[in-house]
């Protein structure tokens, strides 16, 4: 392997692995906020790219279809929590997570009746003139992605450590039972971290899309891969789960050089079998969220 081929899969992992930490980021908030695991998170951002896609060829200018996905991924993160989860809350988590199970079932079937079978494109955000990097070459769609997670990471932290309703969200994600009693209204952080997982979901479906095509069965895959690098950040743990999305990416883009290409999404389910066994709590050991 060159040293440019080595810098290209460089920049391929750490494209794919952003992708992969803007669902990891899903499944924190939410497993944060209610200690379950959503198997419905790949469909949000499989649903944010389509959603997108439809849009633009509705005829919107690509920003607005951009904006727009967000919209329609967060009005149904919204509605799933009000209709599957909050009604399940006193059930226990193992029926909520039987609910996200279920919704990711609804999810990729209504995608399939909307949209079809076919896998669809979306045109770059700034055209896809590459852009020439030591020898390698750099799509400005990855400059979009990479630029996009950095964003929705800083904003995160700006949220949790700056802001009353962020502290009241870190709160509940340590305590919820001492957060209830200082006031703090369980429910409400529940709904918000489902509408934000929504939109950064729906964000990551919609930047993908010019770089990969979307189809209804692209959320299983990337929902996958999304879990398997939460966990090997430590789940609970935001900044850990991107620092998992990108080195799984990046993992991933180098087994493609030195092994094949063939093994390319083998390399999750491998990462999250060892995980599993040697660390269960993740690279950064993410702290076990009790609750009462």
């Amino acid at each position: 392997m060159t040293g440019q081929q080595f810098l290209q899969y460089i920049f391929s992992g750490i494209t794919n692995g952003s992708i992969y930490a803007l669902t990891a980021l899903g499944f924190t908030l939410v497993y944060n906020a209610t200690g379950i695991i959503n198997f419905a998170q790949g469909e949000l951002v499989m649903l944010g790219g389509l959603s997108a896609i439809g849009l633009y060829r509705a005829g919107l200018p690509l920003p607005l279809a951009f904006v727009g996905a967000l919209i329609i991924v967060l009005i149904v993160a919204v509605m799933f929590e009000q209709l599957a989860i909050r009604p399940l809350m006193a059930k226990g988590v193992l029926a909520q997570v039987i609910a996200t199970v279920g919704a990711s079932l609804a999810l990729r079937t209504a995608a399939m009746m909307i949209w079809g079978r076919e896998a669809l494109p979306l045109p770059p955000f700034s055209g896809d003139t590459p852009i020439r990097v030591l020898g390698a070459s750099l799509t400005p769609q990855t400059l979009w992605v990479v630029g996009t997670t950095i964003v929705i990471v800083l904003a995160l932290q700006f949220f949790y450590k700056r802001t009353l309703t962020g502290k009241a969200v870190r709160a509940c994600a340590v305590n919820p039972l001492a957060a209830r009693l200082m006031g703090v209204s369980y429910a409400s952080v529940v709904l918000l971290s489902f509408a934000v997982s929504g939109v950064i979901s729906a964000a990551g479906g919609a930047m993908v899309a010019p770089i990969s095509f979307m189809s209804y069965s692209s959320g299983a895959l990337l929902g996958l891969k999304g879990f398997a690098a939460a966990t090997l950040g430590g789940l609970g743990n935001p900044l850990a789960a991107v620092f998992g999305g990108l080195t799984l990416g990046i993992l991933e883009g180098l087994a493609v050089g030195l092994v094949s290409s063939g093994y390319k999404d083998a390399i999750a389910f491998v990462i999250l079998l060892l995980v599993l066994f040697v660390r269960p709590q993740g690279l950064f050991g993410g702290r076990v969220v009790e609750r009462e």
